[in-house]
């Protein structure tokens, strides 16, 4: 999301269609009438893992580490706060660090003392990984749980087993058994010799072929024409799901909750808009 909302007045200025395959902070696309994504967004993240965290889990009082200097993270936090304190749940502390951090022990020493039942990390891959793994060391035994930023295979490669029993929100599950599905598995491992593609993968790959269909609907490259098309997209069948764009260029689809075990990424449950 840092990373788009830097690129999208560019894009609206120029008149050039901008399409993020994962961006899910709500500005992003309120940068410009130019400016889409075929991903949902984080209050509809946020509000996917509070219910999973108070009904699936059965939580009542949480912590958040959130990464101060990331815009994802801090949007992705505020809107697990509101919806998990709206159900009747309980934000009992709130610790911090910035992008780039590597030791974490004093926030989780903080948070292990506040006698919390969960802590929801919306953070990315490497930080994550690094917390589960500091909170193991510090024999901090409850679920730990984050969003689609964790969407890695390097969560278990640099986690290992501090990272088994995690929980995060993600966008697909490979376990999906729809032909698209499988087909697009089947020829993604015959191009990247047997990698199983992860959410971001099957985010860029819908990207791409939204947009192509919307080049092939304008009949044109001109700008202006392709992001009419783009507009007018609907229901258009991805590997994520069934893609409709709103009026503010958002994607409405349904959340993937994952877990980690025995080093693999395992599909709990779909959460539907």
């Amino acid at each position: 999301s840092s990373r788009s909302l830097e690129a999208a007045p560019i894009c609206q200025a120029a008149g050039i269609p901008q399409i993020s395959p994962s961006s899910t902070n709500p500005a992003v696309t309120e940068m410009g009438d130019y400016i889409f994504r075929v991903c949902f967004i984080d209050p509809f993240q946020g509000l996917v893992m509070a219910k999973f965290a108070k009904d699936t889990l059965q939580l009542r009082k949480v912590a958040l580490l959130t990464s101060v200097s990331n815009a994802y993270s801090v949007g992705l936090a505020k809107y697990f706060r509101e919806r998990f304190v709206a159900d009747g749940g309980t934000v009992v502390l709130e610790q911090k660090y910035s992008e780039g951090d590597k030791d974490f022990k004093a926030q989780l020493t903080a948070i292990k003392a506040a006698g919390i039942e969960g802590i929801f990390v919306p953070g990315y891959y490497t930080e994550a990984a690094l917390i589960c793994k500091q909170a193991k060391d510090l024999g901090i035994g409850v679920p730990i749980f984050g969003g689609d930023g964790w969407e890695a295979p390097q969560l278990v490669e640099i986690g290992g087993t501090a990272v088994e029993g995690s929980y995060y929100s993600t966008h697909y599950s490979p376990e999906n058994k729809s032909p698209a599905v499988a087909t697009f598995l089947e020829k993604f491992g015959q191009r990247w010799n047997g990698q199983v593609p992860d959410a971001m993968a099957a985010l860029g790959y819908d990207s791409a072929m939204v947009l192509i269909a919307a080049i092939r609907r304008a009949g044109s490259t001109d700008g202006a024409s392709i992001r009419d098309a783009l507009a007018a997209t609907r229901d258009y069948p991805g590997i994520t799901g069934n893609t409709t764009l709103d009026e503010n260029r958002n994607a409405t689809k349904a959340a993937v909750v994952v877990t980690i075990r025995n080093g693999e990424f395992k599909f709990v449950e779909t959460v539907a808009p």
